[in-house]
């Protein structure tokens, strides 16, 4: 079976809508789907064969955390057809290519992966250098804004070698102007990661740092000689630049013994080298102005009370990951405070 006869596979393609729908269910275009799955995934099936798939038009609307974006959501049929390549061809294609610390779109890695890999690095370093070390950390101005296309095609035409698997990329890859891929679409995952992949293996086996880890367009170099950390610094802006992708201000080199902000956490060290990482400030703000935010569209209807603790327990999840009890104990006090407010207001009216 050729990868693109996987991605077209009627029980594949059950599979992918059954990733698709989740969190979804409640949606019309997913109860429309669902009302003659059988005929809709046959015609589905029907268009990828006969490679008269089309793409809808996407959604496209702003979210605000962590920071200001534009999100574009697919239409459902595409979700399906996204998570049928991803997880029959992308997965098995591109994730083997990747080294062991690019975290981000891999089965078994994410954002605790990629916390636990830093904390273990720091303390590999302080054990062999103490805390008199040097760290870059660089970030990409609008990443995933500023992907070429052509570049990223060709990257891909690295691992993937199936004509009309490659049709099907370069079909999504294009449904947006050149340059930059939707935030929102699981394929664009994938892509963002693979474009920094040779990045990856030119950091770790030519310039030789043995402390580096990426997550999409965040990554650290953490080493003992700051010249050193400059010259990788000019040696990555320029493979940087011949993908069309530039540094943004954030990018910098500085003392290990400022401690390292990394996924939503700042990690420091102690004078006795254990690792503490705790929520930055920034995340702690923005979840007090989201939970009031949240409690104004409860009170006009536009949310449920499902939907902000989904929300709430979430972001608990994630601050849980860190040296943040007292943290997750106040907030947990400030939510309850806030919602109880919200409850008697209602009863009263």
């Amino acid at each position: 079976m050729t990868d693109y006869e996987k991605v077209c596979d009627y029980k594949n393609l059950y599979a992918a809508y059954k990733k698709a729908r989740k969190g979804r269910r409640g949606k019309a275009s997913v109860a429309k789907f669902e009302a003659n799955l059988l005929e809709a995934l046959h015609y589905l099936h029907t268009l990828l064969v006969n490679k008269t798939y089309r793409m809808s038009e996407y959604i496209a609307f702003e979210v605000f955390a962590p920071k200001r974006r534009v999100v574009m959501s697919a239409a459902f049929k595409d979700k399906i057809v996204h998570h049928s390549l991803c997880d029959n061809v992308y997965e098995e294609r591109l994730s083997k290519t990747f080294i062991y610390d690019n975290y981000a779109a891999q089965r078994g890695k994410g954002t605790h992966f990629g916390l636990n890999r830093l904390g273990e690095f720091m303390r590999r370093f302080y054990r062999l250098h103490g805390a008199d070390g040097w760290v870059l950390k660089c970030d990409i101005a609008k990443y995933f804004y500023t992907i070429q296309h052509d570049a990223l095609k060709a990257i891909l035409r690295k691992h993937i070698t199936d004509p009309n698997t490659l049709w099907l990329t370069d079909l999504i890859i294009d449904s947006t102007d050149n340059p930059g891929i939707p935030i929102g679409n699981q394929t664009s995952q994938w892509y963002a990661n693979i474009y920094l992949s040779d990045l990856d293996h030119f950091i770790k086996e030519k310039l030789g740092i043995k402390y580096y880890g990426r997550y999409m367009d965040d990554f650290y170099l953490i080493h003992e000689d700051k010249e050193y950390l400059r010259y990788c610094r000019g040696e990555i802006e320029r493979r940087i630049a011949d993908l069309g992708l530039a540094f943004n201000s954030k990018t910098a080199i500085f003392p290990l013994k400022n401690g390292i902000d990394f996924l939503g956490f700042h990690f420091y060290l102690t004078e006795t080298g254990k690792v503490i990482r705790k929520i930055r400030r920034k995340s702690k703000n923005n979840v007090r102005r989201k939970l009031k935010r949240m409690k104004g569209l409860l009170a006009k209807g536009e949310i449920t009370e499902k939907e902000i603790q989904c929300s709430y327990q979430s972001w608990r999840g994630h601050a849980q990951k860190g040296n943040t009890y007292r943290l997750v104990r106040n907030m947990d006090a400030y939510f309850n405070k806030l919602y109880k407010e919200s409850e008697s207001k209602c009863h009263k009216n």
